[in-house]
């Protein structure tokens, strides 16, 4: 089982992963104000004297802290360090970043709130007592990484002492994905729960909690077999055992995890690598269901029980194989559905409705966004019986779910009684800028391009290039000189990667001369003579990068990190074309508070006439698609349809006439404010407009406008901004800002393999 998404194939450096915890500031998450903090009234309103009215209000009507409190929408992710992950009883301090880790999942899947708490102490009565003290502060609490069998005690004694919902995810979460896989793996292979014989390898927290729940939903006790290092756990067994494993020691003669593989339907393991063998695989019963869900390794790799037993349905804790038991697709949506009707607990059937919706959800027809995402068509079936982490539809459908069965359960202090309007409110609720990433990342890892990072001497370039490389996103051919990479990469920590880039440069590569007499027959009539064209291949990075791009020799060039945009785009266009007389466009995504925009010409176009602004907008609705948007022009002005005159604003309105003529397939209006486009309520006054709804791609008079947009949405308001992201080229090249990131510079070469750009 796994919170991990990142596939395995990741290869993640102890600088790298400090430099994330440490930048930009130390931690992963910052709490703001979600009401206005700016005057003196609203101070006045936030503390004293006008806190004392919920004061008073919540006093006389606990109930009320729901409503005038974040109580209702806070999570509490408690640990005390003494099994953290794979690593052991490190302490409550050690644990706090795997703790701000699960409190920013928790924000990332479900918008739930959540505050990590470290506890320094492994006294099970001290835990108790602290977490139950604590108690009016959180809707919910999340216990995590405690070792059994304090876990057990720990949480038991909390759901008896506390009226609000405490979840051990280790076991519960899990468990819930685990049943969710095991409900459609049987319906593929034709079996029931309440006849297959089932055998469980490792009994602690995780283990014991999911045959729990496979029992509660109809698994017979006779037939479920667990085992620990000792071997089965049967009637009358002394060795290592305690009241939680002796709960399920079954009366049998089975001694071993070898015999007792003999001829079962279904093996969960959440034990240690290599603990099953081919062997035991092979003497299954027929259409075997196996979750190897150790990690980082699982009890068998895939590849070794299919060797053995095609009929095998297989799922592990790894997101580089298929049907991953991935506890965020459970603990977010449970807390989520419990927190929305108040919920005093979480209860079995909300633990069960949870899993039957995420099986429900496998077998649906799973989205176009999703299949681009993960590069693949995804369809239910032996190798997809869980849904993906990233499946948009899960906030929408997982929660409803839980919150009914809640309501049903009694466990609700306040109902939904709109199910339809709560639905909606889920879909409303995320912000779509993760999944936007993250599909263009899946895109670019799919596609395992060569890419060209043409600026070696620049320290953030290099750290894209190692990341992208260790990332398993393809190979990185680093433009530079050996011993001045090697210098920069040992300076910061990452010595050790200077054996994994490939380092070109003109005095290492055979294709010089290829380059070189290429160049000159592009320039040689555009006033450059044979040795201005050879110096220039030599010698500049940009030319060099672009020309081993055009020769092949590489699938997707980034630069631009370390000059200007026009320059470095005047010599990329020695070897390409990229004028606005070529078709070249620069779109800028900007994603800002769950809206995505696209924005252009950020790049080319100086001052567009109509026809290059209908150019723009084909340009900007192919990568409006490609982010996964349906576009929506709008032909921005100061002036709304005629009103008032401008000459400026004519051309807006002339690039739709041009649009007209060509037929395309895409909403467009023009010319508009931007109030108009974006704002449904000032565009309900123009009802004949085209638009069914805001725009998404917004095309503005003149690069200029375009780049103060840009730049003020991004500082003043914090928005995400990708780009600017060059279409209308041959072949796939993006450029950076001077400004860029590590990040920024990975997303523009994920843009670059992924093609998103390109379009002729």
């Amino acid at each position: 089982m796994s919170d991990d998404h990142t596939p395995r194939k990741s290869r993640i450096t102890r600088e790298e992963a400090l430099a994330y915890h440490l930048e930009p500031r130390p931690g992963k998450f910052d709490i703001v104000a979600s009401t206005p903090m700016a005057t003196q009234r609203d101070l006045s309103l936030a503390y004293s004297p006008g806190v004392a009215v919920p004061v008073e209000v919540i006093a006389e009507r606990p109930e009320a802290a729901y409503d005038y409190t974040v109580k209702g929408n806070m999570v509490a992710v408690i640990s005390n360090g003494t099994a953290i992950l794979g690593l052991g009883n490190l302490g409550a301090l050690a644990s706090k970043p795997v703790m701000e880790g699960k409190a920013v999942l928790f924000k990332r899947f479900a918008d739930v709130n959540a505050i990590d708490i470290e506890l320094d102490t492994e006294d099970p009565d001290e835990i108790i007592n602290a977490v139950k003290l604590m108690g009016p502060t959180f809707g919910g609490i999340n216990l995590e990484d405690i070792k059994a069998p304090e876990c057990f005690i720990i949480e038991q004694r909390l759901k008896e002492l506390m009226d609000i919902p405490v979840f051990h995810d280790d076991q519960h979460g899990t468990a819930v994905i685990c049943a969710a896989g095991l409900i459609n793996a049987l319906e593929l292979s034709g079996k029931k729960i309440e006849d297959v014989k089932i055998v469980l390898n490792g009994a602690g927290a995780a283990g014991i909690a999911c045959l729990e729940l496979l029992k509660s939903m109809g698994a017979r006790h006779e037939n479920c077999i667990m085992c620990d290092t000792k071997g089965v756990i049967w009637q009358g067994r002394t060795e290592g055992m305690n009241q939680w494993k002796s709960a399920h020691a079954v009366k049998t003669d089975l001694r071993t995890l070898e015999e007792a593989m003999k001829g079962c339907d279904v093996f969960l393991g959440v034990s240690a690598k290599g603990a099953v063998t081919p062997a035991m695989v092979q003497a299954m019963a027929e259409n075997p269901v196996i979750f190897a869900m150790a990690n980082p390794d699982p009890e068998i790799t895939p590849e070794d029980a299919h060797a053995v037993r095609p009929d095998a349905i297989v799922a592990t804790g790894r997101s580089d194989y298929p049907n991953q038991v991935n506890n965020v697709l459970g603990f977010p949506y449970l807390f989520r559905g419990a927190l929305d009707i108040h919920a005093r607990a979480i209860n079995d059937d909300m633990k069960i409705a949870c899993a039957h919706a995420l099986a429900e959800l496998a077998r649906e027809d799973v989205p176009d966004e999703v299949a681009v995402a993960y590069g693949r068509k995804l369809q239910f079936g032996r190798d997809y019986i869980i849904p993906t982490p990233f499946d948009p539809r899960l906030i929408h459908v997982v929660p409803p779910a839980v919150a009914k069965a809640g309501m049903d359960t009694g466990v609700a202090r306040r109902p939904i009684l709109d199910m339809d309007g709560y639905v909606q409110s889920l879909k409303a609720r995320m912000d779509p800028t993760a999944a936007i990433l993250q599909g263009i990342h899946a895109r670019a890892r799919q596609a395992q391009a060569r890419m060209i990072f043409a600026e070696g001497d620049d320290l953030r370039v290099l750290r894209a290039a190692v990341a992208w490389q260790r990332g398993g996103m393809g190979q990185s051919l680093v433009v530079g000189r050996e011993a001045e990479v090697k210098e920069t990469l040992e300076a910061a920590g990452l010595g050790d990667a200077v054996r994994e880039l490939t380092v070109v440069n003109s005095a290492n590569t055979r294709h010089l001369e290829t380059y070189q007499n290429a160049l000159y027959a592009r320039l040689q009539r555009k006033g450059f003579d044979r040795e201005d064209a050879f110096k220039l291949a030599a010698r500049d990075r940009h030319v060099f990068a672009s020309l081993m791009l055009l020769h092949g020799h590489g699938d997707g060039l980034v630069t631009g990190a370390t000059r200007k945009n026009a320059p470095t785009l005047s010599q990329i266009g020695k070897v390409f074309d990229v004028t606005p007389a070529d078709g070249a466009v620069g779109l800028t995504a900007v994603l800002h508070n769950g809206r995505i925009i696209v924005i252009g010409d950020t790049l080319v176009h100086e001052w567009p006439e109509a026809e290059d602004l209908a150019d723009i907008a084909t340009r900007g609705a192919h990568v409006a698609r490609g982010l996964g948007l349906e576009p929506r022009v709008a032909f921005l002005s100061f002036s709304n349809f005629g009103y008032p005159l401008s000459e400026r604003a004519v051309k807006m309105a002339h690039a739709t006439e041009v649009l007209d003529r060509r037929g395309v397939d895409f909403e467009y209006e023009g010319e508009m404010t931007v109030d108009v486009a974006l704002n449904p309520v000032q565009a309900a006054k123009y009802p004949f407009s085209r638009l069914t709804g805001p725009a998404n791609v917004l095309v503005v008079p003149a690069r200029h406008s375009a780049s103060i947009s840009v730049k003020l949405l991004q500082e003043m308001a914090g928005a995400t901004v990708i780009g600017p992201i060059l279409t209308g080229v041959p072949l796939p090249i993006q450029i950076c800002s001077t400004g860029s990131t590590v990040n920024d510079i990975l997303n523009m070469a994920a843009i670059a393999a992924g093609r998103l750009g390109q379009i002729r």
